[in-house]
């Protein structure tokens, strides 16, 4: 069978029997596409010739070009899956990658934005949403009216990631018929297809109804059903995503400015204020409480800094962190 063929054989699998995630999916098609020239390029003219020696040499190889531990851990695992998955069909006599060992994970403890940061900057005015009530179809000019739609989709952005700690490829894909009909319940497709029911307090409802308002005025012809944040092509892409949360967190001290950097304060933030780990892990949708048990690690340490800076013997430097 051409690779090609194998390679698309397999993704089909993952999709339909795995259940995986189209990011998984496309991650692990390209993974393996970069493989596939490689070997072949290197005068190996099958898949079932590969050695785990060959495997370390071209991880090895990506290595060198600077690749973070996580990409080179990802591109690993497409290799032992497929493998595994061409092994168990008969398709190859052997698994070499099932003796690959995966490269060792970095834990660094999340980047999130302090609270009063976050807060002071939903609340400006800069931030705010500039809907006009009473004049929706009438701004003063379009270049006015697009100044109110850039400056409120920016705001529901932030808002939402903040707010329900969603991950970018979720809200990208919610769609406005995921609200319950009363507003209080939001269905959000997580990974491996997984969904999960979030709560949705009131005020956030009323802040998505008018964010609503405007971009149909901007876009009075988006497909049924419309998606949430939408841009000029329909459902918003991940690179403007990312645009729209960094420009929206200019001046803020945090040091990467990313949506995950929101999903990261919204979990620490419920930490802080005492929320139950395992109603975090739910409302973050992750499988693993070990996942989730990560911001314990940053809740303890904005608990000590705030410690050392409110108590006057609390600065003695006798306490340290957790490892």
């Amino acid at each position: 069978m051409p690779e090609q063929d194998l390679i698309s054989e397999f993704l089909s699998y993952l999709e339909s029997e795995q259940r995986a995630s189209l990011h998984t999916v496309e991650a692990y098609g390209r993974d393996l596409n970069q493989f596939s020239e490689w070997i072949f390029g290197n005068d190996m003219h099958q898949w079932d010739g590969v050695s785990v020696s060959d495997i370390r040499e071209w991880i090895g190889n990506l290595a060198d070009t600077g690749l973070s531990s996580a990409t080179l851990r990802r591109k690993s695992q497409s290799l032992r899956a497929f493998y595994r998955w061409g092994h168990k069909k008969g398709t190859f006599s052997s698994n070499p990658a099932r003796e690959l060992p995966l490269v060792k994970k970095s834990r660094h403890l999340p980047n999130f934005i302090k609270e009063r940061e976050i807060e002071d900057l939903l609340s400006s005015k800069d931030s705010a949403n500039y809907f006009v009530e009473g004049q929706p179809d009438s701004p003063d000019s379009p270049e006015e009216f697009n100044k109110i739609f850039v400056a409120s989709r920016r705001h529901i952005v932030i808002t939402l990631l903040y707010s329900l700690g969603l991950r970018q490829a979720e809200l990208l894909n919610l769609k406005d018929t995921d609200f319950s009909s009363d507003g209080r319940e939001l269905k959000v497709l997580g990974k491996r297809n997984k969904q999960r029911v979030i709560p949705i307090p009131d005020a956030l409802f009323e802040e998505v109804r008018e964010w609503q308002k405007i971009r149909d005025l901007k876009y009075p012809e988006l497909p049924s059903p419309r998606p949430l944040i939408a841009g000029h092509q329909g459902s918003l892409s991940k690179a403007m995503l990312y645009r729209i949360v960094r420009d929206g967190l200019e001046g803020l001290s945090t040091g990467r400015k990313s949506p995950h950097t929101l999903r990261h304060t919204f979990a620490t933030t419920m930490l802080n204020h005492g929320a139950d780990i395992d109603a975090v892990r739910e409302m973050l949708g992750h499988a693993s409480l070990q996942t989730t048990q990560i911001y314990t690690h940053v809740s303890y340490k904005e608990l000590l800094a705030n410690y050392r800076t409110a108590h006057p013997r609390a600065g003695n430097g006798k306490i340290e962190p957790k490892k």
